[in-house]
């Protein structure tokens, strides 16, 4: 019998679920935090409701996943098995483990299947083709998130580009600026970006150099707009909090604790205001509802009404990657 799932701790959710699924981990829990997460573009890890291991996995009809990709070679670095299902060749990783069901794990390494010690190589490979169609498509999203990531990656230069308040900006590389000054040209053709942020280095300035100079304005952006958006949702919302802070999570947009402290990810500034004002209101209302009840979403809604469509361009948009 598959072991009972400890129900989730009601002070933290996922951003983007109001219950988190039976068939995703929940994130470990923090009493009298409420955090919000799921970064676009982020490496993620789904694992499917688990096979009871202690009965063979009854043999299913292969699964028609031909018409649904190419044929593919998906390789985990460390892969100690080989399976095909249909024309795609899975290589993947099989650890053996102190539990009593085999679990299936689709990284962005590849797949890795969990499985006791006394469960044989022929039962797993036949929960593996059962799940087929799902461990495939969840393979090719993420080689699409990491293709997606390698064309989001930044090379910083004079004329590179990066997103700001869902615009593209410029950066130009310009001595006589001091700091970073944005500049503004509303005369630009449709299709050019208006946006140009003249940054106050030397045309020898190494990339690193820039990727700084940069990262800082774009910070100090961040925490001026995120006071302002927050002194507003916290008047209308009638909630005190005590103080706002900038993170660098890479798994979390944002959190809200209990004694009314905010948390925002700086590289929500990429977005659009619509977006970061959704995430400023779902960390404030967490000051009045610390969970995902209805009730929470109600207080969001009041303030953002169309909070579902925006939650949807966080999740599909990708963050430029920094390095």
């Amino acid at each position: 019998m598959a072991r009972k799932p400890t129900a989730p701790d009601p002070t933290q959710f996922s951003l983007f679920d109001e219950q988190p699924p039976a068939t995703e981990p929940v994130a470990p829990v923090f009493p009298g935090v409420a955090a919000f997460g799921g970064l676009p573009g982020l490496p993620g890890v789904v694992e499917p409701a688990p096979l009871p291991a202690h009965e063979p996995v009854p043999s299913a009809p292969a699964v028609p996943i031909a018409s649904v990709l190419s044929p593919e070679i998906f390789r985990h670095p460390q892969h100690n098995r080989e399976i095909r299902l249909d024309d795609h060749l899975v290589a993947y990783l099989l650890k053996r483990v102190r539990r009593k069901t085999i679990g299936f794990i689709v990284g962005p390494e590849g797949l890795s299947v969990n499985a006791p010690k006394w469960v044989t190589v022929g039962d797993i490979e036949a929960g593996i083709r059962e799940k087929g169609k799902w461990i495939l498509r969840k393979l090719q999203e993420q080689g699409e998130r990491q293709r997606k990531q390698q064309e989001a990656r930044i090379e910083w230069k004079d004329g590179t580009s990066i997103p700001f308040l869902g615009e593209t900006v410029i950066v130009v590389i310009d001595p006589r600026a001091t700091g970073a000054i944005l500049h503004t040209d509303a005369e630009t053709l449709p299709g050019v970006p208006r946006l140009t942020l003249h940054v106050g280095l030397s045309q020898s300035a190494s990339a690193e150099q820039i990727r700084d100079a940069v990262q800082s304005w774009l910070q100090r952006q961040a925490k001026r707009i995120f006071e302002e958006r927050c002194r507003h949702f916290a008047q209308q919302l009638n909630v005190r909090y005590t103080r706002l802070s900038l993170s660098s999570a890479q798994t979390r947009w944002g959190s809200a604790s209990a004694d009314g402290s905010i948390r925002l990810n700086w590289r929500l500034i990429h977005f659009t205001m619509s977006a970061i004002d959704y995430v400023v209101a779902h960390e404030l209302a967490h000051l009045r509802h610390m969970d995902h009840s209805p009730r929470f979403w109600d207080v969001v809604r009041s303030v953002i009404p169309d909070y579902e469509q925006v939650r949807g361009s966080l999740k599909e948009d990708v963050v430029p990657v920094f390095d």
